[in-house]
């Protein structure tokens, strides 16, 4: 696979640009360094997912090779419904693969995007085969929640918007699981000369121990932020990006991505899941290898990525309403 390129971060900005909600961004507390948060838990969706799925269903359809089978995946997390979402304001059959043990929510919602929810097997594994059969028997076009260059590009337009609004920006800082949105937002930040600081749960840490290992590697996965951020390995894409200068790889432990959580619903009203929290907590934790301190003046844009999550899990004494 080839390494992604600011060219086709450009090439899915065109594509994309006024069928996504651009980007807002928003001052944090005052202090030595300059912070921003990008509000992306904004998005349709309510995720950054929404960028990538319309630039790989518009690149298909520039290129002729959208079948009328329509798009499948097997996701019932951000990428699925926004699979589906891009797919219903194409006019395009999006048929999404879910274990039967998956929350109703999820089903419900995947549906009222128009999706053709398929539950099948008792775990991700089996909706994923069967995904896979159904795309090779019907010729549908097989999605994916990262690893793709498209989806990716379309991650990284994220960082094209943020640009323009701090063009004096110093840092960038994102949550990484898979490493899609950290690929396209990483490529299109060097371009731009922008450090970028990849953040990851101390024990689902995949892209970092690739960086350790200097390939692609698998990992445990556990941590309160697994349910995005849960992936057991890189993807390639994400490796490249991050073994260039200007790409900082740290860890944040799970009591502070529950703190950091839980501080931006009692300091700003930000409900955000715990993968957007993710990388927050960067800012709050010293230690060889985890977090990130900036020096005074620095200009830090920190990335909130989703915002599905359960809200009254935020209710308590340090979030309380």
């Amino acid at each position: 696979m080839r390494e992604l390129s600011h060219d086709d971060i450009k090439q899915a900005t065109d594509r994309i640009t006024g069928h996504v909600r651009p980007v807002a961004v928003a001052p944090a507390d005052p202090g030595a360094a300059q912070v921003w948060l990008a509000l992306e838990h904004l998005q349709h969706t309510g995720s950054f997912k929404a960028r990538g799925a319309q630039n790989f269903l518009r690149a298909h359809r520039e290129e002729g090779t959208l079948p009328d089978a329509g798009v499948t995946i097997a996701s019932g997390g951000n990428a699925g419904l926004a699979c589906a979402w891009a797919a219903r304001q194409q006019d395009v059959t999006a048929t999404v693969f879910l274990p039967e043990t998956a929350p109703r929510v999820k089903v419900a919602r995947l549906r009222s995007y128009g999706a053709d929810v398929r539950l099948t097997g008792a775990s991700y594994a089996e909706a994923l085969a069967a995904c896979q059969d159904f795309a090779a028997t019907t010729g549908a076009l097989a999605s994916h929640a990262y690893d793709h260059p498209l989806i990716a590009a379309g991650a990284g337009t994220l960082l094209e918007e943020i640009h323009q609004r701090i063009p004096d920006l110093d840092t960038v800082v994102v949550s990484v699981g898979g490493g899609g949105l950290f690929a396209g937002v990483a490529t299109a930040a060097r371009h731009h000369g922008i450090r970028t600081v990849a953040v990851e749960p101390e024990n689902c840490r995949a892209l970092n121990a690739a960086l350790g290992a200097g390939r692609v590697v698998d990992t445990p996965v556990d941590s309160v932020a697994s349910d995005s951020l849960g992936a057991a390995r890189a993807t390639t894409l994400a490796l490249r990006a991050a073994q260039h200068d200007g790409v900082r790889s740290v860890l944040v432990p799970d009591e502070e991505i529950i703190r950091a959580r839980r501080a931006l619903w009692a300091d700003y009203r930000l409900a955000v899941e715990h993968a957007a929290a993710t990388a927050l907590a960067a800012l709050t934790v010293e230690g060889e290898g985890y977090g990130y301190r900036p020096v005074e003046g620095e200009r830090i844009c920190v990335v909130l990525c989703g915002a599905n999550t359960d809200v009254a899990s935020l209710a308590g004494p340090d979030g309380s309403a």
